[in-house]
């Protein structure tokens, strides 16, 4: 299971940090991440975390977003800065992602709305 928090309303130039606590797995067994999709569009890639805590992040938000994980506290985190109106979307947490491809668990998605 996984559960997202920390979505809300923000004005651009803001910031918002995500969480996404996961429980039932072996969560520090995998390469994690997440994914946003706004509405009429297809769910997309924000960036992932491997289990050695190296990150990969979409060209949209590499020097904006930064992805972090505490396998101690089943956690990972998006911590999104400089964020602007395009950023508005569902975010959803991914339980194990290969090479960018969400394969496990979703998590149910967090709302993030940011205003211009």
């Amino acid at each position: 299971q996984l559960v997202e928090s920390g979505g809300g309303l923000v004005q651009a130039g803001g910031s918002l940090r995500l969480s996404c606590v996961a429980s039932g797995f072996n969560f520090d067994g995998y390469a994690i991440g997440w994914f946003r999709q706004a509405p009429g569009k297809q769910r997309e890639l924000v960036g992932y975390i491997g289990t050695d805590g190296t990150t990969d992040y979409a060209d949209f938000v590499k020097g904006r977003f930064t992805i972090s994980r505490d396998n101690a506290k089943n956690t990972m985190y998006l911590q999104m800065n400089a964020m602007k109106p395009e950023d508005t979307a569902t975010y959803y947490c991914n339980g194990a992602v290969v090479r960018g491809i969400p394969v496990g668990y979703w998590g149910q998605g967090t709302q993030v709305t940011v205003s211009s």
